[in-house]
């Protein structure tokens, strides 16, 4: 589900690659794809909060965003019709619980892993998601917390320190 989701199932199944500008996980503005094929949106998180997106110096899980991965989403739904979407969550910088997609998909500021701690937000996500099916890419199974969890076994690939790790 990382680096190569979008160019190898759209590939394979004859669709086309859709070129949009979404927001990194720092908070910037790049350029993004995803793939389509009939209704079918081929998005990989990695192409918009991606690992390789953040210098090795500015990694941090509390300083990056999925906010890109809401816009990549909203723009299939609106955009391109897509209503089955496909998401490799595989390579991404982040380790924010989706709460920046979630803002991205109801139109709200950027949030950061470190919004986590005082969050206090019901997000009214856009109506177009009710007609949606997700189904996720994903190689691994991990818990969400303790020894096993996202956080201990993933955060500190993503410039995590051991106390940041706890904090998570």
């Amino acid at each position: 589900g990382g680096e190569g989701t979008v160019d190898a199932l759209t590939r394979g199944l004859g669709g086309k690659i859709v070129n949009v500008e979404v927001t990194d996980p720092l908070g910037q503005k790049i350029p993004s794809r995803y793939g389509l094929v009939k209704n079918l949106a081929i998005i990989e998180m990695a192409d918009s909060s991606g690992l390789t997106l953040v210098p090795v110096e500015k990694r941090n899980p509390l300083n990056t965003t999925t906010f890109g991965l809401g816009e990549l989403i909203l723009h299939a739904a609106r955009e391109s019709g897509a209503r089955e979407f496909l998401i490799g969550i595989g390579g991404s910088a982040t380790n924010d619980l989706g709460i920046g997609m979630l803002s991205a998909l109801s139109h709200g500021e950027i949030l950061f892993g470190r919004d986590l701690e005082n969050l206090d937000k019901n997000f009214e996500l856009d109506p177009i998601l009710r007609e949606c099916s997700f189904k996720i890419a994903c190689d691994v199974d991990n818990p969400l917390t303790g020894a096993n969890g996202c956080s201990a076994i993933y955060a500190p690939q993503k410039g995590a320190t051991p106390e940041i790790v706890q904090k998570m």
